[in-house]
């Protein structure tokens, strides 16, 4: 195989290897304390870590709360969404 094509070819695979996340973006509806209590239901946070992140939410107007595969981050931005909460998937940062 040629050094320019393996070359591609790993640079492909190390794209397909970044994970996803999911952003939940802050909102002038949602109260502090059902955000917290969002991230503790639904993703099993202690209170400290919750807090820590819906304190990201508010202050810096979104925060990084999981990641994975593309299909796990769906299902999480969709389940923000049943919450009420605004929240999107992207790519990680390579």
């Amino acid at each position: 195989m040629s050094d320019t094509l393996e070359r591609t070819e790993l640079r492909e695979q190390a794209l397909l290897d970044v994970p996803w996340i999911t952003i939940v973006w802050n909102d002038p509806i949602n109260l502090m304390s059902y955000v917290s209590w969002v991230f503790r239901s639904y993703f099993g946070f202690d209170r400290a870590m919750a807090d820590r992140l819906m304190l990201t939410v508010h202050t810096e107007g979104k925060a990084v709360v999981a990641s994975g595969s593309r299909e796990e981050m769906e299902r999480h931005v969709a389940a923000m969404h049943g919450y009420g909460l605004w929240a999107t998937l992207q790519k990680e940062d390579a």
